[in-house]
């Protein structure tokens, strides 16, 4: 059997070039000239990502803290692990946004308007619930989107917010979960709804 006549066009482009464009503006780090994607928006949207975790950090942390009720400890104790896998996602991000040398926004100046969830701390256990099902199904929402704008011109930001959607989608299904349950141990759903349908 012949073999298959091999391309004489090589698979990377010739090394003396590519060793060439490295040594040009060394001070962007991981940004190579072979970056295609608009790098300020990129940096804007990973920020606005950041920004939404920082917010996130923070609604649960106060969730955690003002918790009451009957269902509050195991409810509470749920807060604060997504307090700080949401803690983790910012500390990713930031990473991120250096590597592509950017410089991530911790300023809490502008920061709810940044976010793109709200930190709500409302008085009872079941709406504490309820605003963090929201908010994670917002972030759900802007993270297919960043991702979807990102596609493959970035593969290092897609795997990146991919592992954190898929996190954030965990979050949501736990608080729906909450949500659902929360009557079935004395204590109503939702405050006045207590004749509500499970």
């Amino acid at each position: 059997m012949a073999a298959s006549p091999r391309s004489d066009k090589p698979f990377l482009s010739d090394i003396k070039t590519i060793r060439k464009r490295a040594r040009a503006h060394m001070e962007r780090g991981a940004v190579t000239d072979s970056y295609t994607l608009d790098r300020a928006t990129v940096l804007k949207l990973l920020n606005e990502a950041l920004a939404t975790e920082i917010v996130c950090v923070l609604r649960y942390k106060a969730h955690y803290y003002l918790a009451a009720g009957i269902n509050a400890k195991s409810v509470a104790a749920e807060f604060l692990e997504h307090a700080a896998e949401e803690q983790a996602h910012a500390d990713t991000i930031a990473e991120r946004i250096t590597q592509l040398d950017g410089t991530p926004n911790f300023s809490p100046e502008g920061l709810s308007g940044r976010s793109h969830s709200e930190f709500v701390v409302p008085d009872d256990l079941a709406s504490m619930i309820e605003e963090n099902l929201v908010a994670e199904r917002i972030a759900i929402d802007s993270y297919r989107e960043i991702i979807n704008y990102v596609g493959d011109r970035d593969t290092t930001t897609k795997r990146l917010l991919e592992g954190i959607l898929a996190v954030e989608e965990e979050h949501a299904e736990d608080m729906k979960t909450l949500m659902e349950n929360f009557g079935q141990k004395g204590e109503p759903a939702k405050p006045g709804r207590s004749g509500r349908k499970k």
